[in-house]
């Protein structure tokens, strides 16, 4: 099982970083161990003291497949979930004014929270809401419409680079709102009204 991810792939969120706009996706990768299942805690690691939250719709890959074409790729993903790319922003930041890749700052050890995954039946994944409180305070909200690269567009994309297998998970893009973690924080996320996380970070 991977993890394949999409960054900057909203445009407010591009903004705030002051990134240049993708003329195609942007591609990384988290490997399995960063996962963190079923609301366990998220422990900050000693080797950074910028760790930001950035929530994001998560695709499940139902089916293996390659070169997917585009009006095809909705068969390719059954569930949706919700997930936290987090990420040491203080070390990407060295990294990406060295023009080295951003895995110690996007890898780590549970940098990759999920959330059950549910079916998409019944969700519009064109006009899809979520968002990510922080202590109660509403620290970003998303709406699907205003990616970049839709799901099916993505699904494509990668494919051509890499086969997709049966329980991939594709990360597809943070809103804007972005911001920084602390030990005692309590993280909830939500597809439209429904409560896909809940967990601390310690």
């Amino acid at each position: 099982m991977k993890i394949l991810a999409v960054g900057r792939n909203y445009v407010a969120h591009i903004a705030e970083l002051n990134n240049e706009k993708p003329d195609q996706p942007v591609i990384f990768s988290k490997p399995e161990t960063a996962i963190l299942r079923n609301n366990e805690p998220f422990y900050y690691p000693d080797f950074t003291q910028d760790i930001h939250h950035e929530v994001e719709i998560l695709l499940k890959i139902s089916k293996m497949g390659k070169n997917i074409e585009e009006k095809f790729a909705h068969k390719y993903y059954e569930e949706i979930g919700l997930g936290i790319d987090f990420t040491a922003r203080d070390i990407q930041t060295q990294l990406k004014n060295k023009g080295l890749p951003w895995d110690l700052a996007k890898g780590f050890n549970g940098s990759a929270p999920i959330s059950e995954f549910i079916p998409k039946e019944g969700y519009d994944m064109q006009n899809l809401n979520f968002s990510l409180d922080v202590n109660g305070e509403r620290r970003q909200t998303g709406n699907t419409s205003l990616m970049l690269y839709s799901f099916d567009y993505l699904i494509a994309f990668i494919s051509r680079y890499f086969t997709l297998k049966t329980g991939d998970i594709i990360y597809t893009g943070t809103p804007a709102g972005v911001g920084p973690v602390k030990i005692g924080d309590k993280l909830t996320g939500k597809i439209e009204e429904k409560m896909m996380f809940d967990f601390e970070v310690k």
